[in-house]
C-alpha cells in the first residue's frame, strides 16, 4: 500500500519502515588511473592491445566513467569482512543492541573471494558469517543472502520492507559487500571500472501518524533480451596460467538500456507513493558510470518537461570510489549522513529517491522520506 492511498489511521497502526543507522567500509588502498599503465590489455581474447595504446585506453577511461581511482580490499580481508566492519558501524550509528535484530540480509554476488584462491566461498552464507563475527546469539535473527545484480542491496531493502511493514519483524540490518577486482579480469580493460566495499543500514519499523520511511518502491527484470549483457568467461589472456571465469560485460549495451529504462521506474515510484519529481530533494543513483549517471538523470527531468535540474540534486563518489557493484549506494548514503560529503545532507522531511540498474537486465527504484 502506497503512502498516498494510506488513510491516516492506517498510518498510525501499521508500521513504516525508517533508516535508523549506516554504515560502510571503504577500502584504505587507493588505485590511480595511473596505475594501469603498466597492464597488458587485451582487446578480445587472444588479441592485445599495443602498449602505446595504454595511456589512450586509460584516459579515455575518466573521459567516459569519471572515475580517477577506485579501492581495493588489502590481501588478508574478504567481502564478509568488509560486510562485518560495515555493519558494525550501521549497528553503533543506531545505537541498538544487535541481539534485537530480526534479519541481517547480506546482497552480494560473488561470495568471498580470497586473493589466493580466486574462486567464490559462499558456505556458509556470508550473512551467517557476519552475524557470528557481530556475535549475535539470537536464534530468531534470521540471516541470509540476496544476488540480484548491482541493485542487490538495494532490493534487499524492498525485501527488508515487506518484513517490517508487516509487523513480523521490528529490525534488519541490510549490508551490500563485494570485492569486484577479484573476479575481474586484469586483461580487459573494463576491470578498470571496478572497486571493492561495502554499506550497511539498519532498518527500524516504526508507527507515525505522517508518512515516513519508505514510501514506495518499484522493481524490473529484462530477461528475454538482456540476460547476457553481465556474464562469466575465461580472460582475455589466453596465457593467463588459470582457469577461473572472470566478469565480462556489453558495456554499450548496458548503457543503452540504463538510459532507456531507468528513468521511467524512478517514475513509476514516485507515482506510487503520490509524488513527482518536484517534491525530491535528492537522487541517490548505483555508482555506475558518471557519465552515465548524469544521463540518466536528464532524462529523468525531461520525463517530467523540466529542463533546468537543481543543483546538487545528484551526490556522487564513482570519482574516487570507483563501482563497487551492491556497496555504491549504501556507501554514498552514509557518507551523506556522516557530513563526509560536501555539499549534500538529508535533513528530516527531505525525499530521497534510491535507483540502481545492474546484472544487465535488473532495475529498482525506492522513494525515501527522513523521518
Amino acid at each position: 500500500m502506497s503512502s498516498s492511498n494510506a488513510s491516516r489511521s492506517d498510518l498510525s497502526s501499521q508500521p513504516q519502515t525508517v533508516i535508523i543507522g549506516t554504515g560502510s567500509c571503504i577500502p584504505a588502498r587507493a588505485i590511480l588511473n595511473e596505475d594501469f599503465l603498466g597492464h597488458g590489455f587485451f582487446e578480445d581474447y587472444g588479441v592485445p592491445f599495443a602498449p602505446e595504446a595504454l595511456p589512450k585506453i586509460v584516459a579515455k577511461l575518466r573521459e567516459i566513467t569519471d572515475i580517477s581511482e577506485r579501492r581495493y580490499v588489502d590481501d588478508d580481508l574478504v567481502a564478509s569482512d568488509l560486510a562485518f566492519r560495515a555493519a558494525a558501524k550501521a549497528l553503533d550509528s543506531a545505537a541498538i543492541d544487535p541481539e534485537t535484530l530480526d534479519y541481517v540480509i547480506v546482497a552480494h554476488n560473488f561470495g568471498d573471494v580470497r586473493a589466493d584462491n580466486l574462486r567464490s566461498d559462499q558456505v556458509p552464507s556470508l550473512a551467517a558469517r557476519v552475524k557470528n563475527q557481530l556475535r549475535i546469539a539470537n536464534p530468531a535473527c534470521v540471516c541470509y543472502d540476496l544476488a540480484f545484480g548491482c541493485p542487490g542491496w538495494l532490493q534487499a531493502v524492498i525485501q527488508a520492507n515487506y518484513f517490517l511493514r508487516s509487523g513480523d519483524a521490528k529490525r534488519a540490518l541490510v549490508i551490500g559487500a563485494e570485492t569486484l577486482s577479484r573476479i575481474s579480469d586484469p586483461y580487459d580493460r573494463d576491470s578498470m571500472i571496478y572497486a571493492d566495499g561495502a554499506g550497511a543500514v539498519v532498518l527500524e519499523g516504526r508507527l507515525s501518524a505522517e508518512p515516513v520511511g519508505i514510501l514506495a518502491h518499484a522493481v524490473r527484470s529484462d530477461t528475454l533480451e538482456h540476460s547476457r549483457l553481465l556474464w562469466m568467461g575465461a580472460s582475455f589472456n589466453p596465457e593467463a596460467g588459470d582457469h577461473r571465469l572472470c566478469l565480462k560485460m556489453q558495456g554499450r549495451k548496458l548503457y543503452e538500456y540504463a538510459l532507456t529504462t531507468v528513468p521511467g521506474v524512478v517514475r513509476q515510484s514516485l507515482e506510487r507513493a503520490g509524488l513527482t519529481l518536484a517534491d525530491v530533494d535528492k537522487v541517490l543513483l548505483h555508482q555506475a558510470n558518471g557519465k552515465m549517471d548524469e544521463a540518466i538523470l536528464k532524462r529523468l527531468f525531461r520525463l517530467y518537461g523540466a529542463k533546468d535540474i537543481p543543483a546538487g540534486i545528484m551526490p556522487m563518489t564513482i570519482s574516487w570510489l570507483g563501482n563497487s557493484s551492491v556497496a555504491t549506494l549504501p556507501t554514498l548514503l552514509d557518507l551523506i549522513q556522516r557530513g563526509e560529503l560536501a555539499d549534500h545532507a538529508l535533513a528530516s522531511g527531505a525525499t530521497a529517491v534510491f535507483a540502481s540498474v545492474g546484472a544487465g537486465m535488473n532495475i529498482n527504484s525506492v522513494v525515501y522520506r527522513c523521518p
